[in-house]
Parts: C-alpha cells; structure tokens; sequence
C-alpha cells in the first residue's frame, strides 16, 4: 500500500508527484488525454508514462476513465468507448483498475399530492445498469481488469438527494453484488461520503471489503451544532476534508482495509477542503467577504495534500 495522489497522466504531473514524495497516483481525466478514446496511437504515448512513472518510483494504481452518467442515453456511446478505452490502456500497462461514476437512469413521475416531479426509485433500473457494465465487466477479466465505481452521491448537500449515481448508497452496492455475477465490478472507496451520510466507514470495509478495488483518500466532518439547528440538508453541515483535519479514524481504516485483503493504494483526493485549496482570486472587498472568501487567492492545495500525506504514510508504513 502507497500514499499516492489524484493527477494527470503527463510527464510533468509525474514531477510534480515525485517533488511532493508521493509514490503512486490515479490517474484522472483520461478522457482528454493522448490515450482516450478519439487518439489512435495510444500505446506509444502509454509505454512513455509508464516508463517515466518506473523512473520515479511512481506507480499508477487506477485509471479514473469517466465522471459522468453512462446511463444517459446522450452519453452512452461515448462512455463505452472511453471504459473500453481505459480497459485496453489498463489490461496493457498491467494496471489492475478502471474506475468511474456507474451513471443512472433518470425518470420522473408527477407527484398528484404535491404537484411535482419526483425522481423514480434507482432501484427499478438495476438491469439497466447490469446491461451497460456486465459485458465492459467481462471484457476486462479477460484482460486482467477490475472495475471500480465511485459512490459521491452527486447530490446536493453531499447527500444522494437529485443526484445521478445509483450507487451513492450503500444499500445500492449489496443490490448490485447480490446480483451481478461479475466478481471484478467493485467500489472506489472513499470515506468522506459515507461520513456525509452518517455511515461508519470502519463497518463499511468490514462489510464490503472484498469488493473495495480503489481508495480515495478523503475525509469529511460533520458540523454537529449546525446540524442540531437545521438538520443535514444545510449548508455547510458536512465538508469535505484533507485526511488527518476530519473525523475519519485513518488507523483504523487502514487496519480494516488490510484485514479485508485490500491490494491497492491510498489517493489522495484534494481541492474539497474548504480551507487547504487553492482559492481563486477575488474582487470584493475584504468587508464584503465571508470567511472563507478571506481565503482568496491562497495557494494552500499542496500544504493540504502535505498534511494529508503525513497522517497516511507512517499508516502505510512496511504494507507494500
């Protein structure tokens, strides 16, 4: 197990990673890059990352292929062709995960009563989701990929509320497994949406350990005076954190991890802490700024991604 970092896959992020000791990274937007889905020499562009990431004792652990909704029928085609893309890419550089949003279909129905619309239960749309995912699914077993889905729900209030991700709970995830006869569809774990929902990411491992493919390394806390006064669907209720400034037991997630069996890294994934980010700039006034706003135009990301990286390595210390 590494302590590793969300980045590009370019040469210069690999330096930017190496300068800031990290010893693995995911790598994102793969989409857009020289080996997505619209770029036809892919594996000469390939071979150059993986090679400079051995140079660095830098190791891929997951491609994030896609953070969309595949199940949208404007973005299906698409889709498939940046996972069956990334599958490729992966099965060729022996990098054992593909992760991404699994999507959702979304209908309505009016709401007699209220007069409104009202999102159709996600569970009534598990075979679509099957359809899509089973036959990307099986094509990467046979090169050696699994294919891990990120649970954000995609919501407001970091809570599945309106949100495009049918797997944004957890009683979702048992749906899925319990039928699905694919053994290489798993989660993108990431504890900071499971404090968001008021689920303890400790009992989480314990119960799907096996199907944890990938971790996000991301904390969240609950404001717990806000939350008595308004409830959770209230701003600022709960917020994203670095690891080490949230509410997450890190050593006892690991330690769980481990018992579980987990193979891979942990990633850190920052720019959602609300302090330890890089601001944007500005043009109120400082008396016309809320507190936060006091923070424009710092350059706090990689302090945050440091402090995160001190509470996981000696976690991840003799685990490789």
């Amino acid at each position: 197990m590494r302590v590793g970092v969300l980045t590009r896959g370019e040469i210069s992020d690999l330096d930017w990673a190496h300068k800031l000791g990290f010893g693995s990274i995911q790598w994102v937007a793969f989409a857009e890059s020289k080996c997505g889905p619209r770029e036809v020499d892919w594996r000469q562009f390939a071979d150059e990352i993986a090679a400079a990431g051995n140079d660095r004792d830098i190791r891929i652990s997951a491609i994030a292929a896609l953070y969309a909704n595949p199940l949208d029928p404007r973005q299906t085609e698409f889709a498939r062709s940046v996972f069956l893309r990334a599958i490729e890419v992966a099965g060729h550089l022996h990098i054992k995960t593909v992760a991404g949003f699994p999507g959702a279909v979304i209908e309505t129905e009016f709401n007699e009563r209220g007069g409104n619309l009202v999102y159709k239960p996600f569970e009534n749309y598990i075979p679509h989701l099957l359809a899509f995912w089973e036959p990307l699914a099986r094509y990467a077993a046979e090169k050696g990929v699994r294919i891990a889905f990120e649970h954000c729900p995609q919501g407001a209030y970091h809570l599945p509320i309106m949100g495009y991700n049918m797997l944004g709970q957890p009683s979702m995830w048992e749906r899925l497994f319990n039928e699905t006869k694919c053994d290489n569809l798993g989660i993108e774990w990431d504890a900071s949406h499971l404090i968001c929902q008021f689920i303890d990411p400790v009992q989480n491992i314990h119960r799907f350990g096996s199907r944890i493919f990938h971790v996000h390394a991301k904390d969240a806390s609950i404001n717990r005076q806000l939350l008595e006064l308004y409830g959770p669907c209230h701003p600022g209720v709960a917020e994203h954190r670095m690891p080490g400034l949230g509410q997450a037991n890190w050593a006892e997630i690991v330690h769980a991890l481990l018992r579980e069996g987990y193979d891979s890294d942990l990633n850190i994934e920052g720019w959602h802490d609300p302090v330890f980010r890089d601001h944007a700039q500005s043009g109120e006034s400082s008396a016309q700024r809320g507190p936060l706003n006091l923070l424009a135009g710092r350059k706090l990301e990689e302090t945050g991604l440091l402090i995160a990286k001190r509470t996981l390595d000696h976690l991840a210390l003799g685990t490789e």
